[in-house]
């Protein structure tokens, strides 16, 4: 079978047992073939094409299938893959001591989850049962996940499309009022404040410091619980272990995930303080999951931190070149690209026009660099390079985005 037929059999496959619209995305993204393997920052295609992986939605920040998490997984494999949920889990224990260690010890508890939204969820619930209160606090532009409260969270009102109301009371804050928190308490209860220091979905953008910390201070000043959601840009991906952490703000809990399992297992977590996580401290299966706490998935957690570790002096240099390489684009294309903002190697471009952003988005994958969409945003595309990025890979990516604008420009504007 030719890799060509091979390919039409997974869209065919994808057509009838998923969606219409998902094959027709990814055949579009990949000129008709799939994924078939992946190494570093490069994913190969089923017709030998090799492309750059700046996208995967964050997950890849020690790229594919480093092998000292590949190493660690497997050894874990070979041992006892799966937990009895009777017994103790030592793994668990393990990468539970090792992530609140990695964040300076001041959040000693941690509950493991498989998603993202596994830990938002696990926080908000927390929250509202260690303080007795319903009303929870988030950020315009902010996402938090889809499941029903998370997605209450979330802000965009195109996720919520179809869905006649959501689980959990949330009003959301303008990010640059710095009053914002002080007056929702003082007009009742208030159980926690959730916001990212750098809003993802919403195109890379760091929300100003001084009013996260304000509404931090604010919130605990009045028995409510400050939460980092860093999921997307935690674990070095913004350059610190914890931005809110590294920024000094005083949270009760840091939200990670994506990155967590090394790009290798899926993996997500809370680490807390005490007097958050005390409903679980006194009833541990008042929240639980399956899979939580997988073997697998929790092995992965120590070589992925190893490896993060190891790579961060060379993912600020990587910023820095990134940071460079994208204003030399913004005067070079200023017809399509309006701008470009984010921290560490977490970057949003800015397009004059959806048009102008998917033109280039479409160009860019023909031309061998993958990156994430915006979905609520559809102006910006993410840029989200690997810390194993090598300087001539970054180069080869510059290259490749100065076509693509290129190429925009002359759509848009014929």
């Amino acid at each position: 079978m030719t890799s060509a037929h091979a390919a039409s059999r997974v869209f065919d496959t994808l057509r009838r047992h998923q969606s219409p619209q998902l094959a027709l995305t990814g055949k579009l993204a990949g000129q008709g073939a799939v994924e078939s393997s992946a190494l570093g920052a490069r994913v190969t295609l089923s017709d030998g094409r090799s492309v750059l992986d700046f996208g995967s939605y964050a997950v890849t920040l020690l790229g594919h299938r480093h092998p000292r998490v590949v190493e660690a997984v497997g050894r874990q494999l070979g041992v006892m893959p799966t937990s009895t949920r009777s017994l103790a889990n030592p793994v668990a224990a393990e990468a539970a001591a090792r992530l609140a260690d990695y964040l300076g010890g001041g959040l000693p508890k941690v509950y493991f989850g498989l998603n993202g939204v596994d830990a938002v969820e696990v926080a908000v619930k927390l929250a509202r049962l260690a303080t007795g209160r319903e009303r929870v606090l988030a950020v315009t532009g902010g996402y938090h996940g889809k499941t029903l409260g998370a997605l209450s969270l979330t802000h965009s009102p195109m996720f919520r499309a179809g869905l006649r109301g959501c689980v959990v009371d949330v009003v959301h804050l303008d990010p640059h009022d710095p009053h914002a928190v002080r007056e929702q308490v003082s007009a009742g209860p208030v159980a926690a404040v959730v916001f990212e220091p750098v809003q993802g979905e919403n195109g890379a953008v760091p929300l100003p410091t001084d009013v996260l910390r304000q509404w931090c201070e604010d919130a605990r000043a009045h028995g409510a619980f400050a939460i980092a959601d860093e999921i997307q840009c935690g674990l070095r991906r913004c350059g610190e272990r914890s931005v809110a952490l590294a920024d000094g703000l005083p949270v009760d809990a840091v939200l990670v995930g994506k990155p967590l399992g090394g790009g290798v297992m899926p993996l997500s977590a809370v680490a807390c303080t005490q007097e958050l996580y005390r409903p679980l401290e006194m009833d541990p299966f008042l929240h639980s999951a399956t899979f939580g706490g997988h073997p697998l998935s929790c092995a992965a957690l120590p070589a992925a931190l190893d490896a993060v570790e190891e790579l961060a002096e060379h993912g600020r240099k990587l910023s820095d070149a990134l940071v460079d390489g994208l204003r030399d684009l913004r005067q070079r294309h200023p017809r399509v690209m309006s701008g470009y903002h984010g921290r560490g190697l977490l970057w949003g471009i800015d397009f004059t026009t959806p048009a102008a952003a998917g033109e280039t988005v479409v160009s860019l994958a023909n031309n061998g660099l993958l990156v994430s969409p915006c979905l609520g945003r559809p102006t910006t595309v993410r840029l989200l390079p690997p810390l194993v990025t090598t300087d001539a890979e970054l180069d080869e990516a510059m290259d490749i985005l100065d076509t693509a604008l290129t190429a925009a420009g002359t759509a848009v504007h014929d």
